[in-house]
């Protein structure tokens, strides 16, 4: 830190700059996608905890990705609504600096779980006969620890390499939340260090996930094509066409931000890109996952049916 300069102690987040009854208008709608996106994602946490037909290794990474929804919403999205509401948006240095920790990490973490369950599916199709040996519980354990461990890693150090600035004014985030680029903007001093760092991470969490999601799906269409069954390929491909609709959305989003060069001209899109990523996806996930899956569908049934036969035993007694 410069000997002159001194620690911004709160920052202010700019949101959407939008007239206060549209911000009234939008509290409601991102309180209801909010509340939706942990309602949706908690009960398909649950209904794989519960139904031991879901203790398969799709759906140990499918829970882990819940989690994972539940707390990245949780992470930018009540900061978010309290400025909406209340128009005040400043927020201390340090629970700004925990918010892009968490962001980066919890972003990260998605990634690599995400590749992991493409990784799943190649086996599944391509391997059947060896799934059980190959996505032994070892090996799904060892994927979800690498990957919840590279991506925190990851976080410690750009929180690191974003300690060692100085940030002496402007205080204004031009955005919805504590996101890393934006912090950057802020700094009295280069940021090229923090940038080369960011852009490595990038290759490593979205650039080399992505290209072997590529890959694994390029042998899935393979597989699925050469089985003889209408039906089986049907089933096959509605495997693995949930996954594609996740990967598609999260990654084409993360890549457009970070990874297409910045203006000035693309920061308002870039809000509104982060916002999908914060409350958008986290709804969409679950709804993706539970509306074209049928084992998810029929583990929900089976609860409800045994919900009712307990309370209509309860009333019997």
């Amino acid at each position: 830190m410069g000997g002159n300069q001194s620690w911004v102690t709160e920052l202010i987040l700019v949101g959407l700059r939008l007239s206060a009854e549209m911000e009234l208008f939008l509290f409601w709608v991102f309180s209801l996608l909010y509340i939706f996106s942990l309602l949706a994602n908690g009960i398909i946490l649950g209904l794989i905890c519960v139904d031991p037909r879901l203790h398969t290794p799709m759906y140990f990474f499918l829970s882990h990705l819940a989690v994972l929804d539940m707390s990245y919403a949780s992470n930018n999205v009540p900061k978010m609504l309290a400025s909406l509401v209340s128009q005040q948006r400043a927020i201390s240095f340090v629970p700004c600096l925990v918010q892009t920790f968490l962001y980066l990490a919890l972003a990260a973490t998605e990634c690599l779980i995400l590749a992991a369950m493409s990784y799943d599916r190649y086996v599944a199709i391509c391997h059947p006969l060896h799934y059980t040996v190959i996505m032994s519980w070892r090996v799904c354990v060892a994927l979800a620890v690498t990957a919840w461990s590279c991506a925190f890693a990851l976080s410690v150090a750009h929180t690191s390499l974003l300690l060692r600035l100085p940030f002496c004014g402007p205080r204004e985030v031009n955005h919805l939340f504590c996101e890393i680029l934006a912090v950057l903007k802020l700094a009295c001093a280069g940021t090229w260090v923090n940038r080369i760092v960011l852009l490595a991470a990038c290759v490593f969490v979205l650039v080399g996930p992505l290209c072997l999601m590529l890959i694994s799906y390029v042998h899935i269409l393979w597989a699925i094509l050469k089985i003889q069954s209408k039906e089986g390929r049907r089933k096959a491909f509605s495997t693995c066409s949930s996954h594609l609709c996740v990967v598609g959305l999260f990654f084409g989003i993360a890549m457009v931000v970070y990874m297409v060069p910045d203006s000035s001209q693309r920061e308002e899109q870039e809000k509104m890109l982060s916002l999908f990523h914060s409350l958008f996806n986290p709804v969409l996930n679950p709804l993706i996952y539970s509306v074209r899956n049928a084992q998810v569908k029929e583990a929900f049934l089976r609860v409800l049916t045994r919900a009712r036969k307990n309370a209509a035993g309860g009333v019997l007694l």
